[in-house]
């Protein structure tokens, strides 16, 4: 049986939001948050001339802040069920990883960051991938049809 629709909206409105989508929007929002502290850093680094090359500092601040526009909307979008959200939530944990593997070659402090990081990215991904996730998003399999019940 799927979940009744909201006819405004188009998303499933009958049963709670499942714990597993609640922890995979939690999970995002982190992620955005953390690039959004990044980009704060960078541009105060920038902005205070401790950075080194000062146009690159504020350059690349700038980027992590518009990154960060994506998991912070997938978030919202994961915690208003709407379905379109799963996609880039899941295409911000794919591009996490590469990015936990490189801070995990690292000597440095960044060791940690990599291993949180990965972490993150790989629970978020079961998390969205999840039947519970997908039936609460109203996401059918191909080849299925929604029943008219």
């Amino acid at each position: 049986m799927s979940p009744e629709q909201n006819p405004s909206t188009g998303t499933p409105t009958a049963e709670p939001r499942p714990g597993r989508l609640t922890a995979a929007a939690a999970l995002a929002a982190l992620e955005g948050l953390a690039l959004v502290a990044g980009g704060v850093y960078m541009l105060f680094l920038g902005g205070t001339g401790d950075g080194g090359d000062r146009q690159q500092s504020v350059t690349g601040g700038i980027t992590l802040i518009v990154l960060a526009l994506l998991p912070l909307l997938a978030a919202r979008g994961l915690l208003l069920r709407r379905s379109w959200s799963r996609g880039p939530a899941v295409i911000t944990q794919i591009m996490a990883l590469p990015v936990a593997y490189s801070l995990l070659q690292a000597d440095s402090i960044a060791i940690p960051a990599g291993i949180a990081l990965a972490a993150i990215a790989i629970a978020a991904l079961v998390l969205l991938v999840s039947s519970a996730t997908t039936r609460a998003l109203g996401i059918r399999g191909p080849g299925r049809v929604q029943d008219e019940n």
